[in-house]
């Protein structure tokens, strides 16, 4: 499948901006849809990387945009949407608006198109709490995290059987899916939406369950940003990055150009029929929240950082992805290190900073 046409929602975002640009290079024709929120972006000015593409500021919650830049198009790869942790239950309306709804107007666009190929930005926050395994009751869903654990610092997750501390193991996609956030249950539900499409009309849907993508471009200071993002937005204003917990949460970093990679295998690789396939999209190699903040206090020579401990309520303990699936599917494997990768990032082009 080449030379399509593809249109991109939230192709002026973080990783819609790398996706768009990998199209066109590989000769794919371009369509970028983009609302600019103010969450994500410091202006409602088009970042100057998407002058290379059709362009149109607007909602994937308008259904009359949506019909227009539909026509003609191969196939949609969908990654608007709000992201992040957020602030507090104030953020869900709008969560639930660009997430949800807007993916339910594209779907029904999709459908009055005729366009039945589907690449879907979802997220490893579907999961919840990672893969773990008990030394005496094997795989078991780990017991909430008591308060007091935390205050005490105790962060691993125990077993709700015999309170023995768990060991994390790498999470297949057909784990079980417990959403612990807002951000979370929204993009649940957008695979949720696009299994019911891929059902009604025979489509195809690849949903890219991405695990902690960095790299440039991506936003500065806003809560609405990955872990990657605030510790980078600190060290750029001088200050140390600060850790939750110990430190020791472990999580896959992958760069944004695997991941934009990733995406055009999917868009060009057969999905099938009347069915969602959901993806790791990862590097396969984890580590810790705190591995990341060091490496990047080094390459951009800043402070060390700061280990506060403390957890916010929806955070987890520890979520590692198992590769296997994409590999075997779209022959994807990531490219970039991290070591390299996070030497590239700690010079990286950032987007205007979030005006708070």
């Amino acid at each position: 499948m080449a030379g399509v046409r593809v249109l991109v929602t939230g192709g002026a975002g973080f990783i819609g901006s790398h996706i768009a640009d990998l199209l066109a290079d590989g000769g794919d024709e371009v369509v970028v849809l983009d609302n600019l929120l103010p969450t994500a972006h410091g202006s409602r000015t088009p970042p100057p990387y998407t002058g290379r593409h059709r362009f149109l500021r607007g909602d994937v919650t308008d259904a009359e945009i949506v019909a227009e830049l539909l026509a003609g198009v191969d196939a949609v790869c969908h990654q608007a949407a709000v992201v992040g942790h957020g602030v507090d239950p104030s953020d869900a309306p709008s969560y639930a608006l660009h997430n949800d709804y807007g993916t339910a107007v594209l779907l029904a666009g999709m459908h009055a198109a005729g366009v039945r190929k589907l690449v879907l930005a979802s997220s490893m926050v579907v999961y919840g709490e990672g893969r773990y395994a008990c030394p005496e009751d094997g795989v078991v869903a780990p017991s909430p995290r008591r308060q007091s654990d935390v205050d005490a610092g105790r962060f691993e997750p125990r077993c709700p059987s015999c309170e023995a501390e768990l060991s994390w193991q790498l999470v297949p996609e057909d784990a079980p899916l417990n959403p612990r956030s807002t951000y979370a249950a929204t993009k649940l539900a957008q695979e949720h939406l696009a299994g019911a499409w891929a059902r009604q009309t025979g489509g195809s849907v690849w949903a890219m369950r991405y695990h902690n993508v960095y790299g440039p471009r991506m936003p500065q200071n806003t809560p609405y940003a990955g872990v990657a993002s605030l510790f980078r937005s600190a060290l750029a204003r001088g200050e140390a990055p600060r850790v939750l917990e110990d430190g020791g949460q472990q999580r896959d970093f992958i760069h944004v150009h695997d991941v934009a990679r990733a995406n055009v295998l999917a868009l060009h690789t057969e999905g099938a029929a009347g069915d969602i396939i959901p993806l790791n999209i990862c590097s396969g190699t984890p580590h810790t929240v705190g591995d990341l903040a060091e490496e990047l206090s080094r390459a951009c020579q800043g402070p060390a950082p700061q280990v506060v401990g403390g957890a916010r309520p929806a955070d987890v303990r520890h979520v590692v992805a198992d590769p296997t699936r994409a590999r075997t599917l779209l022959g994807f494997t990531a490219e970039v290190g991290f070591a390299e990768g996070i030497a590239d990032f700690a010079t990286a082009e950032l987007r205007e900073p979030v005006t708070p």
